[in-house]
């Protein structure tokens, strides 16, 4: 049972639900207290301890119902040609059964059998058994301990299901039943359709099988996958129809990065000892300090400068990097927003006016075109060079191609001269830094930090660091 709890808690990570080590212990004291004997009591004691918001137990409450529920598999009813009491019930033992297929005149199975020691030696087996007496308890647990011999719950992807019901047919000794369907077409036996019907049967159980484990160990799996997947490829290849999704991804990022950053205390530098101030308030008590004071270090709020190249070959992005940003509100500090092509304009009243979605639709419609950054240094320049101090972090996000045009690259290199850090984040394989009309590397030289930025994966990692730098 701890390892089935075990496997249940991997089922719950994989659907997003937050579980650490320290809980997953405290689950397995929570079950060995209260026992597995009441299924709704552990259900509420797990979900005590595992789910932690509303959403939460919402899916734990889903994942555990389809975990713990092992309904019988849904077999037809049996078709009896003599007397209706002949059907053997649910309970009835392999000897029982057997006798009865011996017994059945009226079943060309049975018949056939009679004359066929290979297939009286099918029909008898457990498997047959099951089937002809409609022992739905027998086969469900054939069925389940098939699936956990061949490992059905490491099943990932889609892809899978076939291979395992495959696999879970062998392991229950379905080729003896399919080589006795390839004799009895071979003899033209009048037994034939029975024998396939049982066949048919079998399979559409472990099928219906795999698919509910599919959908309880592979789903969240699976969409993990895809999000590894978006997560690790170049923004401008995304396709349109994923778009939602990487906006999703995006938020589920700034979730994490803002819980990480937002649990760390902001710890103030006290000063020094203002000594001529202390020793005068000491005087009323006859020059004892009773009370310190102390010269305080007053900070300035750091803020963040986002400077990003919307034109066509950059605006994708761009375009994530502001939705990370804004997503990260109540972590970062205050974040003033700048676009720009071939001429450049503050754009951060978009983002208090309208949604973030919008917000970057309009600054891309307004300043998307042609780059020209050696007259966009200028514009910026102009607009905010002289609110940089070292409190600032300026963030550039282009690819540095200038067109052949001046790179007017001594603005930068005073803007790296005021401010904390500047980062640099090239959507470019370095490789290709400096090739053609690219300024890369003269740019590099007037940066704190340049990186190849052109994935979530990558991005993430360096808004990560960012929120290391300013708290």
């Amino acid at each position: 049972m701890q390892s089935n709890l075990v496997s249940f808690i991997q089922v719950l990570r994989s659907h997003d639900l937050r579980v650490s080590p320290a809980e997953t212990l405290d689950a397995m004291n929570v079950a060995t207290t209260l026992g597995y004997s009441d299924r709704a009591l552990l259900r509420d004691g797990l979900a005590m301890t595992l789910a932690k918001t509303p959403e939460e137990e919402a899916m734990f409450l889903t994942c555990f119902d389809r975990y713990f529920r092992h309904d019988l598999v849904d077999l037809p009813e049996q078709e009896s040609a003599g007397d209706p009491e002949s059907a053997a019930p649910d309970t009835q033992g392999a000897d029982q059964g057997a006798g009865q297929a011996e017994t059945g005149a009226a079943s060309p199975l049975a018949e056939a059998a009679s004359e066929n020691p290979t297939l009286e030696g099918v029909l008898a087996s457990p498997l047959m058994q099951s089937l002809v007496n409609n022992d739905r308890n027998a086969l469900t647990m054939a069925i389940a301990a098939a699936a956990e011999r061949v490992g059905l719950r490491q099943i990932q992807m889609f892809t899978q299901k076939g291979q395992f019901t495959r696999r879970i047919l062998d392991e229950m000794g379905e080729d003896q039943l399919r080589g006795a369907v390839i004799e009895l077409e071979r003899l033209q036996s009048p037994a034939l359709v029975e024998l396939q019907r049982y066949r048919d049967i079998l399979r559409e159980q472990v099928r219906d099988h795999v698919e509910r484990e599919y959908l309880l160990h592979a789903e969240g799996k699976t969409r993990q996958f895809m999000d590894e997947v978006l997560q690790t490829t170049r923004l401008n290849n995304i396709e349109h129809m994923y778009v939602n999704k990487v906006h999703e991804l995006v938020r589920k990022m700034a979730r994490k990065l803002a819980s990480r950053h937002s649990r760390k205390r902001r710890q103030f530098r006290r000063g020094q000892l203002d000594m001529a101030r202390t020793m005068r308030k000491g005087i009323a008590n006859d020059g004892v300090m009773f009370t310190t004071h102390w010269r305080q270090i007053r900070r300035d709020k750091p803020q963040i400068l986002a400077v990003c190249d919307v034109s066509g070959s950059v605006a994708a992005y761009a375009k994530f990097l502001l939705l990370f940003l804004y997503s990260l509100q109540d972590v970062l500090p205050r974040v003033r927003s700048f676009a720009f092509s071939n001429y450049l304009g503050e754009v951060s009243g978009y983002f208090d006016d309208y949604p973030v979605e919008k917000a970057i639709e309009l600054v891309n419609w307004k300043y998307g075109g042609a780059t020209d950054y050696g007259h966009s240094l200028k514009d910026f320049a102009r607009l905010a060079l002289d609110d940089i101090n070292s409190s600032t972090t300026v963030i550039i996000l282009g690819d540095a191609r200038n067109n052949n045009g001046d790179p007017q690259l001594p603005i930068l290199q005073s803007i790296y001269q005021r401010a904390r850090q500047v980062l640099w984040l090239n959507p470019e394989s370095r490789r290709v830094w400096g090739s053609g009309d690219s300024e890369m590397l003269r740019y590099q030289s007037a940066c704190h930090f340049t990186a190849e930025c052109n994935n979530l994966r990558q991005l993430e990692r360096i808004v990560d660091q960012l929120l290391k730098s300013t708290s």
